[in-house]
């Protein structure tokens, strides 16, 4: 892909998330004032923050926010995973936090209130479901483990 092209790319990413994803973005912004000194990095336009917390990630717009302790191979996986979330935010906006946003934590509490530590069918829930499919699509990357 050529320098023209990927600023295009990019720019035009930035402009759907800050106008058609705005919502998200505002509660992303205040998550990257929050976790200002955690360490950051670039993922295909999107701004990850690593935090040192003990819950898994979030993505809201164009932020993605993960555990930065966990081991590698969970930070592969979550990088995709959230991209996913990322990607879902472009396509449905400002409904984005209702369809997905909401039904998501709702249903990552609820596992982990049922048996804590077992997230496997929390994967299967279609917020999830897709967020893997959307993020590997979106990214060229493959998850590695079986969740």
């Amino acid at each position: 892909m050529s320098k023209a092209v990927k600023i295009i790319k990019y720019a035009l990413f930035y402009l759907v998330q800050f106008t058609w994803g705005l919502p998200q973005n505002i509660l992303g912004l205040c998550m990257l004032i929050k976790h200002r000194k955690c360490k950051k990095e670039f993922y295909h336009g999107s701004l990850i923050i690593y935090h040192n917390g003990n819950w898994g990630g979030v993505s809201l717009g164009m932020f993605i926010i993960i555990r930065g302790n966990a081991d590698e191979n969970w930070i592969h996986e979550a990088k995709i995973h959230e991209y996913g979330h990322t990607i879902q935010s472009l396509i449905l906006g400002p409904l984005y936090l209702f369809v997905i946003g909401i039904p998501s934590s709702s249903m990552y509490r609820a596992t982990r209130k049922i048996i804590y530590g077992y997230v496997g069918e929390y994967y299967y829930f279609y917020p999830e479901a897709w967020a893997n499919t959307l993020g590997q699509r979106a990214t060229g990357e493959r998850m590695r483990l079986n969740q």
